[in-house]
């Protein structure tokens, strides 16, 4: 049986309380997200059940229990202590997915410092700008990216600490220093920060489409809304092997490669080694991956490689498959039921801000393929009418993705800048400040995404509200489109946008990439239009299509149209830094 049991139940009978239930935690334990993930998995009596395996280049591994999660964040709090480290400092975590991230990342809070993990493939400038904004007092990371710290390193005043975790520490300059913590001498005991509900825990950098990165800061009584999703979304059980592919330079990485599974004492497996599809399912077959949580860009270039590469392994052990980051398109869903001995993924909706599952498909619920599936239970969500914010009733009528404030893991302020975290809530008061914003269950937190519910209660997708392609009046969504797109036999993946057009003020335009034996042609052009014209409507077939050898990505594998379609208007493309150039 599911952990969510019935749907319609934990709706009639939820409380937030229900999340300390299924930690086992009492009132007056110790709240600190840090001590949550290792200590107490060890005082239970679980220090001995592996925690972390870890795959990466160069065929190394590693395997890690609970116990040395204890050890090594106790490692990594006590040095920077040592280092002058103080709680509320923010310190910054930049390093490819290696164990002493995930162990690093435990022992920040543990210290009572803020986590601010960002992604390693970023580059020196907008290294800076996160680190400018955030103020931080130390960086971690490794002899491959310290480059860029050293690049940086004199505009950032308040940046005192480089440590390097691993590498040749002769090689280090005077003003860094080294530590491996799996060399260093133990550390037993810790003194763990007594952390209070609102204790600021993890700051995430929002990589937006305009305007500079903000800083999303969450506490550690997030806790609660990670593992109660984690728990009855991804249904993750004690002996269960979990496989989260999200890097935590990106909040699902932390929420759901980190606090989520660790909270619950789950096993988790790490791969750092680059994708490709039998790497990926080689990956599974050996480590008898149970529950996987991925991205719709990569289950879409597991698609691509085709049927055939599947059956070379044995993924028997799976149970329970989910995505995140974007949208899944209903025909993704449907092939993994094909390839996956009938296991669909379940397409999951939540952002940096909410920092949890907010709109989810849930075991035992008919999957719609392409919906988002309804709300978590305990979040009060709606879509608003795009010019009043008023709730929308009508089944199928697009609107804003909203939600009441109040939920754990909601974010509790962009980091200094209190103008555009009260931006985001409607009918908020212009002298709001961030704590009444996120109690005041008058207001809706409004996401930025467009959808529409059906009658049954379904959420379905449109686009982000600056991504919806307005075309002589009638509102467009990209991710419908892109979905018929890849539906087509020839198509691989694909990017739709607006083009500027003097009539209708835009029209769609496509980008795709070919399936292996297609090749790019004017009557192919043509068929995909009157595919996507009989398919969808008239308003929705692409005007122009562009091939492409690949569409532009981060390297968390999201589709940058944003790139695409500054490119197609003539306007800056903004920072590149995180898109993926391999």
């Amino acid at each position: 049986m599911s952990n969510i049991g019935s749907y319609e139940k934990r709706l009639s009978d939820f409380d937030w309380g229900q999340a300390r239930e299924t930690l086992g935690w009492k009132d007056g334990e110790l709240l600190n997200i840090g001590a949550m993930c290792s200590d107490r998995i060890c005082a239970e009596g679980h220090g001995e059940r592996t925690a972390l395996i870890w795959e990466g280049f160069g065929n190394k591994s590693g395997k890690y229990t609970f116990d040395d999660l204890r050890l090594y964040s106790n490692g990594f709090a006590q040095f920077l202590k040592d280092q002058g480290i103080k709680p509320g400092d923010r310190v910054c975590i930049f390093m490819d997915k290696i164990p002493s991230l995930y162990f690093s990342f435990l022992g920040i809070l543990k210290l009572g410092a803020i986590a601010q993990p960002l992604f390693s493939a970023f580059g020196d400038e907008s290294l800076e700008v996160r680190l400018a904004s955030a103020g931080t007092k130390a960086i971690l990371t490794t002899k491959k990216h310290v480059k860029k710290v050293r690049k940086i390193r004199e505009r950032l005043p308040e940046l005192e600490t480089i440590v390097v975790v691993e590498g040749n520490p002769s090689k280090l300059r005077d003003d860094e220093v080294f530590f491996d913590v799996e060399e260093a001498p133990k550390v037993d005991v810790f003194d763990v920060y007594k952390s209070t509900p609102e204790t600021p825990s993890v700051l995430h950098y929002t990589s937006g489409t305009t305007g500079q990165p903000k800083g999303a800061l969450h506490v550690h009584s997030s806790v609660w809304g990670q593992a109660l999703t984690t728990s009855w979304v991804l249904d993750l059980k004690p002996d269960d092997v979990y496989w989260c592919t999200a890097d935590p330079g990106w909040v699902t990485g932390t929420s759901y490669g980190i606090i989520g599974p660790w909270s619950l004492g789950v096993t988790q497996c790490v791969l750092d080694s680059g994708f490709t599809s039998r790497r990926w399912y080689q990956f599974i077959q050996d480590n008898r991956v149970t529950v996987w949580y991925s991205a719709p860009t990569a289950i879409r270039a597991l698609m691509k490689d085709g049927d055939e590469v599947v059956k070379e392994f044995d993924l028997s052990s799976l149970r329970f498959l989910a995505s995140v980051g974007e949208p899944l398109n209903a025909e993704a869903v449907i092939w993994s039921g094909e390839v996956f001995n009938g296991l669909q993924f379940h397409d999951t909706f939540w952002q940096t801000e909410t920092g949890a599952m907010m709109i989810t498909n849930y075991p035992g619920m008919e999957i719609r393929p392409g919906s988002m599936g309804m709300p978590f239970p305990g979040i009060t969500a709606c879509v608003l009418d795009l010019k009043t914010h008023e709730p929308l009733t009508e089944p199928g009528k697009v609107g804003l993705i909203a939600f009441r404030p109040g939920w754990p893991s909601m974010f509790r302020q962009y980091w200094k800048k209190p103008d555009i975290y009260r931006s985001k809530f409607v009918g908020a008061s212009d002298d709001a400040m961030p704590d009444q914003l996120r109690t005041d269950t008058s207001l809706w937190y409004v996401s930025g995404d467009r959808a529409s519910i059906d009658k049954d209660g379904y959420y379905w997708f449109v686009g982000r509200d600056d991504d919806v392609i307005n075309t002589g009046g009638h509102l467009v969504g990209p991710f419908e489109i892109e979905s018929a797109l890849v539906e087509h036999p020839a198509v691989a993946e694909a990017a739709a946008i607006g083009k500027p057009d003097e009539v209708n003020m835009e029209v769609v335009k496509a980008f795709v990439t070919l399936k292996p034996g297609f090749e790019p042609s004017d009557d192919l052009e043509l068929e995909i239009m009157n595919f996507i014209r009989k398919r969808l409507s008239p308003l929705a077939m692409p005007q122009e299509i562009e091939y492409m050898d690949k569409l532009p990505k981060t390297r968390s594998g999201k589709i940058v149209r944003r790139y695409l379609k500054a490119l197609e208007w003539g306007e800056d493309v903004g920072d590149l830094s995180g898109l993926d150039d391999d």
